[in-house]
């Protein structure tokens, strides 16, 4: 029996405490900031105090997270481990205080929500006003807004990191719930030092694109349907709308961007639309919301939020 007794293994940490919950929370703001020095802002505290913070959480769990040096910040296999585990149980965490707000019926607590980056300058988005009907109907909670890749606002809002996330619709989960919130027109858009810059429109058609370099996302989405099955061939990636705007303004590439975010670039004088009324495509937003736990109600509060606005910004634009 005492045999048995010596091989069994004790959980490193025992029980997570209060301190071990504010300790992985400084280690998650030191991950997503990509370094200490980065970090300083966000936590408001000195870098000596952050870096004592994650060397207590290495000692607490036994085990070295990153390394840190004239090399810079990055996280050792062992440090990926742990920051996946803090994110699901920071998740749980922020979860359970929701749910005790539910049951004292308060609306209380934290909302994370992820958009889909230059969606503000959307006409047809009421996001806005979704926040301020939200704000109002809510005041207590605590609202933070992410601008996010859809793969991962999708991941984020499965996880539990995020629990609204607004995206292009392209493929669909059965994980999670969407609700069509309003439209985007993505025109093909070269720089002026392009040599189709000065091409007639009456020249340009899918098959001519073909023998020009494509600057396109890097992860499933609309952008990246549209070039596959229109063969664009792409020689460049970037990873939010504002990467493929600089890599259409060197010159070298074509690329999609959405009409209004555009806009400006055009007025300038530094981008030009590719015969417009054929070499386009349109998408449309949704929230998504994940379905399983049922969500709490400052969530379903936020759809609602959304839906309003967009059913609302409709009728306006009608």
């Amino acid at each position: 029996m005492q045999a048995i007794q010596s091989t069994r293994k004790r959980a490193i940490l025992g029980q997570v405490s209060d301190a071990d919950i504010r300790l992985l929370r400084v280690f998650k703001s030191v991950v997503d900031c990509g370094g200490m020095a980065s970090a300083e802002l966000e936590l408001n505290i000195g870098i000596s105090t952050i870096s004592k913070h994650v060397k207590d959480l290495e000692t607490r769990v036994g085990l070295t997270l990153c390394r840190r040096g004239r090399g810079g910040f990055a996280l050792t296999a062992e440090g990926e481990r742990v920051y996946a585990e803090t994110l699901r149980l920071l998740a749980a965490t922020d979860a359970f205080i929701r749910g005790v707000d539910e049951i004292h019926e308060r609306l209380g607590g934290r909302l994370d929500v992820a958009l889909f980056d230059k969606t503000a300058s959307n006409p047809q988005a009421r996001i806005a006003d979704a926040i301020a009907a939200f704000a109002e109907r809510a005041p207590d909670v605590t609202l933070n807004l992410h601008v996010a890749p859809m793969n991962a606002i999708e991941r984020g809002v499965m996880d539990g990191r995020f629990q609204v996330g607004v995206i292009p619709a392209h493929r669909s989960s059965a994980s999670l719930s969407y609700d069509a919130l309003f439209g985007e027109t993505m025109l093909l858009y070269c720089g002026r030092r392009h040599p189709l810059f000065d091409a007639p429109d009456a020249d340009l058609n899918w098959k001519h694109l073909g023998a020009y370099a494509f600057a396109g996302l890097g992860y499933h989405s609309p952008n990246m349907e549209v070039t596959q099955k229109m063969r664009l061939e792409r020689s460049a990636t970037g990873f939010d709308q504002e990467s493929i705007a600089t890599l259409i303004l060197s010159g070298r590439f074509l690329g999609f961007l959405p009409d209004h975010y555009a806009r400006s670039f055009e007025a300038d004088g530094l981008l030009r639309a590719l015969a417009p009324a054929r070499l386009r495509y349109d998408c449309v937003f949704v929230s998504a919301i994940r379905t399983s736990p049922t969500p709490p109600r400052i969530t379903e509060l936020f759809r609602q939020c959304l839906l309003q606005a967009h059913a609302s910004g409709a009728g306006a634009a009608a």
